[in-house]
């Protein structure tokens, strides 16, 4: 036996619409075409599938089954068109996103899966770079977003036009010591430190933040060692030859042997912001990055964006 499957629907609209002459109305067709299909239904299972009276055509036992078949192939197509115009809903394309080591290692990277699963359609490239090249690849268009820092105590500088900035985080500066600075100290005051400050190049929001403190630390000492990286300060501390401030973001992982930190008030938090081009009319994929980060980060913390929008 095999059945047409598209002779199907004339059957559930002659039970439906209690017999042929409705049917073929319904159908917008002639009476003969929908007899027609009827009997080359028939033909192919074998067996009567209606009972024709002059009272009309009822569905024989048979005909119940073929017409339950009928409502659940319907049922099938319409639930696969609702599925299928909401994918073609949601949001595809590209998104280049800038960012820094301790957030991509923190934050982004460890998305990614929920990512997978509710932006599969937006192709995600990740690129890590300094600051200041952060901030001229996104005016120069080499980038769509980018997630950048400062320290909360510094005044934010005005955005180039055609910039928007979205609060993204705050994330709370960290002392990083040697081991054995609190039990040397009992309470670890920052006035009282015999360890020198180790330099930092880069990174915007730890430059501010560490100068910041030491504004209030008038006999603090410098460090000769200079660093860029958060591995190379965690080693030099280690090693007995420094202290400095870390966001908490890079310290997530835990820190190595001869490494101590310490959360003391005062030492407030930098930043992170997504920055982003504006548009009359955003691509899809950028809003839904976007909308995407700022739910992952939430954690009940707020977000409003840097114009107090």
């Amino acid at each position: 036996m095999k059945i047409t499957v598209s002779r199907l629907p004339y059957l559930l609209q002659i039970a439906r619409s209690g017999g042929v002459l409705a049917a073929a109305d319904s159908l917008r067709l002639t009476p003969s075409a929908v007899s027609q299909q009827l009997s080359r239904l028939e033909a192919e299972v074998g067996v009567p599938l209606v009972d024709r009276s002059p009272r009309g055509l009822n569905p024989t036992a048979a005909g119940r089954e073929l017409i339950e078949l009928a409502e659940t192939i319907e049922r099938e197509v319409n639930e696969a068109a609702l599925r299928v115009a909401a994918a073609s809903q949601l949001p595809s394309g590209r998104v280049r996103l800038g960012a820094f080591q301790s957030f991509i290692s923190a934050v982004l990277a460890p998305s990614l899966h929920r990512w997978r699963d509710e932006l599969a359609g937006v192709q995600l490239e990740v690129i890590e770079a300094e600051h200041s090249d952060l901030v001229r690849s996104l005016k120069a268009a080499q980038l769509d977003l980018i997630v950048i820092e400062r320290d909360d105590e510094v005044a934010a500088l005005p955005l180039p036009p055609g910039i928007r900035e979205v609060t993204l985080l705050h994330d709370p500066w960290v002392l990083v010591a040697p081991a054995g600075t609190q039990a040397a100290l009992g309470v670890v005051e920052l006035e009282r430190l015999q360890v020198p400050w180790l330099e930092l190049d880069g990174g915007a929001g730890g430059v501010s933040a560490v100068r910041r403190v030491r504004r209030g630390l008038p006999d603090s000492e410098t460090s000769p060692h200079r660093y860029s990286g958060h591995h190379a300060a965690l080693a030099m501390i280690a090693a007995g030859e420094g202290v400095t401030l870390m966001p908490q973001l890079a310290l997530r992982d835990g820190v190595p042997a001869g490494v101590e930190t310490h959360e003391l008030p005062g030492l407030g938090f930098r930043r992170i912001s997504l920055r982003y081009r504006e548009s009359r009319r955003p691509a899809p994929a950028l809003r839904a990055a976007i909308d995407f980060l700022r739910a992952f980060v939430a954690g009940g913390e707020d977000t409003h964006d840097a114009n107090g929008s």
